[in-house]
C-alpha cells in the first residue's frame, strides 16, 4: 500500500526534528505524529510524493508507550480524527519527563550530524523557579507542563470560527479549552466571540491583564466586486493600530516593550534564559570575571534588551554593551531598558550588515576590546548563517552565547564556528515550551 490514503501498521522507532517520529515500510523512512518510540500504530498516509521519506498521520495505537498518557489537551488526543486535532501541542501525550529525553536526543543527535560533533554533550532542564521573598513559595513550573503561555494566536475562519489551525493544516479548530495558557489568557481565549477572518493575539503582560490585539484581514475592492468571496479574493491585513507598550519584569527589572512586539512566550522563560545564560558565562575557567567591564559585548538580535542587560549585571554599571537589532521599535525600547550602563548603546540594523561593516571598519583599539569580549546571539529559527559566523570569527571574540531556538540550526552555526577556531564549552537545553517539541538551547563558545 503506497499510495496517499492507504492505511499501515507501524513500529516506530525514534524521534525526528519537527515532532515527528520515525517508521519504516519497505525500506522507506515514514514520518509520523503523535506517537512515541517502541509503540505499534495504525497509519494513514498523507503524502508518498517523495522517494526518500513518506508522511503519515496516527489513526489507532495498537501496541501504547509506558509513556504515553492521556493527552493534556483532550482535544488533540489520538482517539480525535486527525483533522479536528488543534496542533500546537505535538507532545501532549508524552509523560513530561520522557519528553525531555527525546527533546534532549532530538539536540545531540543535530550536534553531531549537523554540527560534527563526534560526542556531544548537552544537558535538558525545565524552567527554573523565580524565588519568592518572605518565606513564600517560589513560582515554578506546573506539574504537568501546562498553562505557560502567556501569548497565544488564535484564528478566524471566513465562518467566524475562532481557534487553532489543525496540525499541519489551515482548518480552524473551534476551542473547548486552551490548557497551555495561562488560565487568564485561557478565559479570554474562550470567551471571544466570532468576528472578522484573520488572526487575533492575546498577550499577558506582568501586570496580569490580557490584551487582545484582532489582526482581521480584508478582501481586495476588485474582488468583491467581481462578486468573488473571501476565499478568492487575496487577503490583505489591516494598518495596525498604535503599538501598546507593556511592562514586562524579569529579575525585579522592568522591560519596556510592544503589546505585540516580540518576548518569550512562557511565563518563566525570561528568567530562565537570563540564569542560564549568566551561570554558563560563570562556570568558564579562569580567575577573570565573566564579563570583563572594559571589553566590548555585544548582544545581537537584542530585541528590548534582555540580554544586553544580563552582560551589563555580570560586568557592572560601566559595561560596554551594544545591542543590534533590525526593528526599529524594538531598539527604541532598548535604548530605554538599558539606560542604566553608561556604556550600552542600542543600534538599528540588520545583524549581517552591521557586522560586516564593523569587521571593515573596527579600529585596532576597537577589535582589541572585542576580543576581551563577549557576543550573545538570540537569532531567529532559521539561525544565524555562515555570513555572520564568518564575521564573528573574524573579530575573534573571547567567547560567544548563542540562544537557539532550533537544535538543527544551531548545529549548523556551530560547525562554522568550530571551522573559524572555536570549540564548544557547554550546551544546556531548555524546555521552554513543554508538552510541544519546540526546544531551546544556550551553547557557549571560547576561542580555541
Amino acid at each position: 500500500m503506497s499510495e496517499t490514503g492507504g492505511i499501515l501498521d507501524l513500529d516506530i522507532t525514534g524521534v525526528a526534528h519537527g515532532g515527528v517520529f520515525v517508521a519504516r515500510h519497505e525500506g522507506r523512512v515514514v514520518f509520523v505524529p503523535d506517537t512515541i518510540p517502541g509503540e505499534r500504530v495504525r497509519v494513514r498516509l498523507t503524502d508518498t510524493g517523495k522517494k526518500s521519506f513518506w508522511r503519515g498521520e496516527t489513526l489507532e495505537v495498537l501496541e501504547a508507550s509506558p509513556h504515553r498518557q492521556l493527552h493534556v489537551w483532550r482535544q488533540a488526543d489520538v482517539d480525535i480524527p486527525p483533522e479536528q486535532r488543534p496542533g500546537g501541542a505535538d507532545f501532549g501525550h508524552i509523560a513530561l519527563e520522557h519528553q525531555r529525553a527525546l527533546k534532549l536526543e532530538v539536540l545531540l543527535d543535530a550536534l553531531h550530524r549537523f554540527g560534527g560533533i563526534t560526542d556531544p554533550v548537552a544537558t535538558m532542564s525545565g524552567v527554573a523557579p523565580v524565588p519568592a521573598l518572605d518565606g513564600a513559595e517560589a513560582d515554578g513550573e506546573s506539574v504537568d507542563g501546562t498553562g505557560w503561555r502567556t501569548r497565544v494566536s488564535l484564528h478566524v475562519d471566513a465562518d467566524g470560527n475562532v481557534g487553532q489551525y489543525a496540525a499541519r493544516s489551515h482548518r480552524v479548530v473551534p476551542l473547548e479549552d486552551l490548557p497551555l495558557a495561562t488560565p487568564a489568557v485561557e478565559r479570554a481565549a474562550l470567551a471571544l466571540a466570532a468576528s472578522e477572518p484573520g488572526r487575533i493575539d492575546l498577550i499577558q503582560p506582568a501586570d496580569g491583564r490580557v490584551l487582545t490585539l484582532p489582526r482581521p484581514v480584508r478582501t481586495s475592492d476588485a474582488a468583491a466586486r467581481r462578486g468573488r468571496g473571501a476565499r478568492a479574493a487575496t487577503p490583505r491585513h489591516r494598518k495596525a493600530p498604535a503599538p501598546e507598550v507593556v511592562l514586562e519584569s524579569v529579575g525585579g527589572r522592568g522591560f519596556r516593550v510592544d503589546a505585540g512586539g516580540f518576548w518569550q512566550v512562557h511565563r518563566l522563560a525570561a528568567h530562565t534564559l537570563t540564569t542560564t545564560v549568566a551561570a554558563a558565562l560563570g562556570a568558564l575557567p579562569g580567575d577573570a570575571a565573566a564579563v570583563d567591564p572594559d571589553a566590548w559585548h555585544l548582544d545581537l538580535y537584542g530585541g528590548v534588551g534582555l540580554f544586553a542587560a544580563t552582560l551589563g549585571d555580570l560586568g557592572g554599571s560601566s559595561t560596554r554593551v551594544t545591542s543590534v537589532e533590525s526593528d526599529a521599535r524594538a531598539t527604541e525600547h532598548a535604548g530605554d531598558n538599558l539606560a542604566e550602563w553608561v556604556g550600552a548603546r542600542a543600534e538599528t540594523g540588520r545583524v549581517d550588515r552591521w557586522l560586516a561593516r564593523l569587521a571593515a571598519e573596527a579600529s585596532v583599539p576597537e577589535r582589541e576590546r572585542l576580543s576581551r569580549g563577549v557576543v550573545l546571539l538570540d537569532p531567529p529559527r532559521s539561525g544565524a548563517g555562515r555570513e555572520v559566523v564568518d564575521h564573528l570569527t573574524s573579530l575573534a571574540p573571547a567567547t560567544v552565547v548563542y540562544v537557539a531556538c532550533d537544535p538543527v540550526a544551531l548545529a549548523r552555526d556551530i560547525a562554522t564556528f568550530r571551522a573559524g577556531g572555536y570549540e564548544v564549552a557547554s550546551v544546556d537545553g531548555l524546555d521552554l515550551f513543554p508538552n510541544s517539541h519546540h526546544v531551546e538551547a544556550v551553547a557557549v563558545l571560547t576561542r580555541a
